[in-house]
């Protein structure tokens, strides 16, 4: 079977949006490691592999906003796309105190075999999607409520964005119009990474674009995944119209 490196979903759909979802999968081709990074297969199932959630959140929220969804098929660990081609931490040895055995001797050949075979395809994709007039960029990531060794975070959605980008503040308003909900700005993470996925397709370009980041446990399963993209699916032309974007 031929190996796939991104999953494109309804890619003739009309609407403004694109949907990504950069760590959608936890799949490990077998040019990397044999298939294999040598973890256990709980470890593969952890927030440290993949995005959990996320990718069946896209989908959805695809469908819902009649817009293309463009998603990795290959897991952070054996090359992260939302990383600059000369981040450090393209190629983790280490996550959330876990060893990668497959990538703790990986050098410049396995490198470079991962950034053609999995980390360019993706992006090519993704850049294509992008090049349609008016694109606004949703990325759509999932966070573990709580790293080893430190406190529970207390946010149920993330929205991540650099300094100057126009879209996001309007995404913050309406999520915090909504009662009880812990929207974190810039949190858990900060909203830049030079070289990372929004910056090499939205920010460069001057596309509109947010990065939401939801807590892994609220999506893990289909309820929680469809209560999620509708709520987003609410939210996101309600701040593009409020934006004047």
């Amino acid at each position: 079977m031929t190996y796939t490196p991104y999953f494109v979903h309804g890619a003739d759909r009309p609407a403004r949006w694109l949907i990504t979802c950069d760590h959608a999968t936890n799949h490990v081709p077998d040019f990397a490691g044999g298939g294999d990074l040598g973890l256990p297969r709980a470890d593969m199932e952890r927030h440290i592999a993949y995005d959990v959630g996320a990718y069946e959140v896209a989908k959805l929220l695809g469908g819902m906003l009649d817009a293309p969804v463009v998603a990795s098929n290959f897991s952070r660990l054996v090359i992260d796309p939302n990383r600059g081609e000369d981040d450090p931490t393209l190629l983790m040895k280490l996550y959330d105190g876990t060893i990668i055995p497959a990538n703790r001797h990986a050098g410049t050949a396995e490198l470079k075999e991962r950034l053609e075979g999995c980390y360019r395809p993706y992006h090519r994709a993704l850049a294509r999607l992008a090049e349609r007039p008016g694109t606004v960029i949703v990325s759509v990531h999932s966070f573990t409520r709580q790293l080893r060794g430190r406190g529970p975070r207390p946010w149920e959605i993330g929205i991540l964005f650099p300094e100057g980008e126009r879209f996001s503040p309007f995404v913050i308003e309406e999520l915090k119009a909504e009662d009880g909900l812990c929207v974190g700005i810039n949190e858990p993470y900060t909203g830049h990474l030079p070289g990372d996925a929004i910056e090499t397709h939205a920010t460069h370009a001057g596309r509109p674009n947010t990065l939401i980041e939801l807590r892994n446990d609220l999506i893990a399963e289909h309820d929680g995944q469809c209560k999620w993209a509708e709520r987003l699916a609410s939210v996101l032309p309600k701040a593009l119209e409020n934006s004047g974007l």
